[in-house]
């Protein structure tokens, strides 16, 4: 059986390709939507919409359903240390480092050479992942 920490990677691969899934289709319609000789001004937006987006959907899939997509299909749970769905706040705050996909690399070293065994910012907001399975 995999580990905790695999199957949190997996999890997070998918959700890269959930919100690159709806990425390609909003490029899409908007491709429909605008002049085709204007979607360059059109990307040149999608650095700044991107992050947004990316928050929007870990902070709603974790407040109200308590996972992501990718959590979801390996029967991962995101909660608050006392067992509560995480709230808005704790959501925000724990996804900070996924905006731009890598830096949650050195959320999670930080965590390791702090001794935490978690993300740091896990740590800072008192949540955790766990398997349900488990």
């Amino acid at each position: 059986m995999a580990s905790l920490f695999t199957k949190r990677i997996a999890a997070y691969l998918a959700d890269f390709f959930v919100v690159s899934a709806f990425m390609w289709i909003v490029s899409f319609v908007l491709y429909l939507l605008a002049n085709p000789y204007s979607m360059n001004s059109l990307y040149s937006y999608f650095p700044y919409v991107v992050p947004v987006l990316i928050m929007v959907y870990f902070v709603v899939c974790e407040k109200y359903k308590g996972a992501t997509v990718g959590k979801a299909l390996l029967y991962l749970q995101v909660r608050s240390n006392n067992g509560e769905y995480v709230s808005s706040q704790q959501s925000i705050v724990r996804n900070l480092t996924k905006i731009y996909w890598f830096p949650i690399i050195f959320d999670w070293a930080i965590g390791k050479i702090l001794g935490k065994n978690d993300r740091i910012l896990n740590s800072i907001t008192k949540t955790r992942v766990f398997d349900e399975l488990r």
